[in-house]
């Protein structure tokens, strides 16, 4: 379930901020099309999103096995959780941010920093959501009981 909450929000969120943000590039290069490659890092950094979605839906599924403690089962879902939703809200943040950041730099290219500024923030909250998500499954086996055992 950690492997599928992870990977589904944090490619929601991608694609939101890929989708969102292409409309103003769009709308943009029609008058600059000299600025239309400047204009391409929102785009790129919430198609970054669904790696970190990705790279804990790894972690996750190849430590899956047949019989796991309740404890490590939650731990995993709540390490997806913690990236997926992360990935989810920076995706919105970096969607709108990038559409509006897009349209004010065609108008005026000084506007350029202050929109990066603002998508790096907004890149930050998933790198935050990655991180919870990666300590929660370094300790989701961690004093766990042995359940392969029948009792």
């Amino acid at each position: 379930m950690g492997c599928a909450v992870a990977m589904i929000f944090s490619s929601l969120g991608a694609a939101y901020g890929i989708a969102k943000s292409g409309i103003g590039i769009s709308a943009v290069s029609v008058l600059r099309p000299d600025m239309m490659i400047r204009n391409l890092m929102p785009p790129i950094l919430a198609g970054i999103l669904a790696i970190y979605g990705l790279v804990v839906a790894v972690v996750i599924s190849s430590t899956l096995k047949e019989k796991v403690a309740l404890h490590t089962s939650f731990m995993q879902l709540s390490a997806g959780l913690s990236v997926g939703l992360c990935c989810l809200s920076a995706g919105f943040c970096i969607g709108i941010v990038g559409d509006a950041g897009v349209r004010a730099t065609g108008q005026q290219p000084r506007m350029f920093v202050g929109m990066m500024m603002m998508l790096i923030f907004a890149e930050v909250l998933a790198i935050y959501g990655l991180i919870v998500g990666l300590l929660l499954l370094t300790s989701a086996e961690n004093g766990v009981t042995d359940c392969s055992r029948g009792y």
